[in-house]
């Protein structure tokens, strides 16, 4: 039979084993963290990259447009009200698209 010595060295043992182990886990996930922080940081500045070319382009487009307006204002009122115009006939139309659905 094993005495207390005997016992107390094993569990100093295998709680020092689960040590080393946990050591190694946490070893295992912090650089695996940082891998997957580093890959989201690079997906982040690739996005940063794309949306400031795409809101330069959008800043580039609106400044041709507002171009033409200020060169054509009669003509840049009259496709405004055009479409404006279409916008209400097309509600109207979806509306009674839905009514007519609503009846049935």
């Amino acid at each position: 039979m094993a005495n207390a010595y005997e016992i107390r060295a094993n569990l100093e043992k295998q709680v020092a084993d689960l040590m080393k182990e946990v050591l190694h886990i946490n070893k295992l996930l912090s650089s695996r963290a940082s891998g997957a922080m580093e890959d989201a940081q690079e997906v982040f500045e690739d996005g940063k990259g794309h949306a400031r070319h795409a809101v330069a382009h959008v800043r580039e487009q609106a400044n041709v447009a507002v171009g033409a307006m200020r060169d054509n204002p009669g003509t840049a009122a009259t496709i405004l009200s055009t479409v404006g115009i279409l916008g209400v006939v097309a509600g109207f139309v979806l509306a009674g698209i839905v009514f007519e659905n609503r009846r049935r």
